[in-house]
C-alpha cells in the first residue's frame, strides 16, 4: 500500500532568538539552520520513516533539486514533483528558548501544483491507500476527487487555517486533522460542534496535552496523552505526528496502536531543532517506547 501526499516543500532557515521578535525589534541570532521543511515535506518524511511507501506529489522552482534530493534521501518516492518557473517556498522561522516559534512562509512553486499530474500519480493508487493533503498548496480539491475516485482515503489537515479551504474540503474527507486552535475556528465558522462535522474522523492535538482522536458515526473518542520530554523546536510537531499518524493507518495498526506511535515520534522530534531533519525513524521510535 501507499501513502500519497499533495503538499508543500520549503526552504526552512531556522533562527535561534532570545524572544520572538515584536513589531520594529531587530534581534541577533545565536544560531542558525537550513534545511528542508513545509508541512507536505514534514508529513511524507514522517510517513516514510514510519515505514510506509510514499509518494510525493508537489512542486519546486529552478532551485530546489537540493530538495528533490533531500526527499530521496529520506526514502520518499519524488517522481511526481514537477519543477516550476516560480521560486521554491521558504519559510523563515523565529524559536525562543521555550521553544516557541513564529514563522513566515512564502508560497513559491506550492501554488503552482498540476490538476493532470495530481490525477495521473493517483490513477497508481487504489483500495487501501491514503493520501496527505494541507493547504500550503494549490489543487487540493482536485486531488482529494481523484483520491476517491481511485479508492484512495483521504487525510486533510486544516492548517494553515482557511474556513473556505476546510468547507470545500469536508465533503471529500475521511480523516480531519487539526490542532485545538483550529478546531475551535472550525466549529465557530460552521456553527457546530467539533462531534457534528460531517467527516467520519477527526483528530485534535493539544500540543503538551496530547490528543483526541474521535469517531462521529459513533461518538467513541481515544485520547492519548502526550509523552513528557524537553522540547528544543516545536516547528512541524503536527506535521509530524499527521505522518506518523496516517503511516499507522495505512499499516493497519489500531487507532490507539497508530496514535500512540505518532506520540512518540513527534516527542522525539520536538527534542531537536529542525523539521524534517529532525524526524525519528522507526528504529528510534521503537527503542523510546521501550523505555515508556
Amino acid at each position: 500500500m501507499t501513502v500519497f501526499c499533495l503538499g508543500s516543500i520549503n526552504a526552512d532557515h531556522v533562527y535561534q532568538v532570545p524572544h520572538l521578535p515584536a513589531p520594529g525589534e531587530t534581534l541577533a541570532a545565536s544560531a542558525v539552520q537550513t534545511g528542508l521543511g513545509g508541512k507536505g515535506a514534514n508529513q511524507s518524511v514522517a510517513a516514510a520513516k514510519a515505514g510506509s511507501v510514499t509518494q510525493h506529489i508537489g512542486a519546486v522552482g529552478a532551485d530546489g533539486a537540493w530538495a528533490v534530493d533531500a526527499l530521496r534521501g529520506f526514502g520518499v518516492g519524488v517522481d511526481h514533483i514537477r519543477t516550476s518557473d516560480a521560486p521554491t517556498g521558504h519559510a523563515i522561522i523565529n524559536v525562543d528558548p521555550q521553544a516557541e516559534n513564529a514563522i513566515v512562509i512564502f508560497a513559491g512553486a506550492n501554488l503552482d501544483q498540476s490538476a493532470a499530474d495530481i490525477g495521473a500519480a493517483l490513477a497508481t493508487g487504489g483500495a487501501g491507500d491514503w493520501i496527505l493533503i494541507q493547504n500550503e498548496t494549490s489543487h487540493q480539491v482536485d486531488a482529494a476527487k481523484a483520491a476517491r475516485e481511485n479508492g484512495v482515503k483521504v487525510a486533510y489537515s486544516a492548517a494553515p487555517f482557511d474556513a473556505e479551504a476546510v468547507k470545500a474540503m469536508l465533503p471529500f474527507t475521511d480523516l480531519l486533522l487539526m490542532n485545538e486552535i483550529e478546531a475551535a475556528q472550525l466549529s465557530e465558522a460552521l456553527g457546530v460542534k467539533t462531534t457534528d462535522l460531517p467527516v467520519a474522523k477527526v483528530l485534535i492535538t493539544s500540543g503538551a496535552e496530547g490528543v483526541d482522536f474521535l469517531d462521529t458515526k459513533t461518538g467513541e473518542i481515544v485520547s492519548k496523552p502526550a509523552f513528557s520530554v524537553d522540547p528544543v523546536d516545536t516547528t512541524g510537531a503536527g506535521d509530524t505526528f499527521a505522518g506518523s499518524f496516517v503511516a499507522g493507518l495505512e499499516q493497519g495498526l489500531s487507532d490507539a496502536d497508530a496514535l500512540r506511535r505518532a506520540s512518540a515520534t513527534s516527542a522525539i522530534q520536538v527534542t531537536r531543532v529542525g523539521a524534517a531533519t529532525a524526524i525519528p525513524d522507526a528504529a528510534e521510535v521503537e527503542a523510546f517506547l521501550a523505555a515508556q
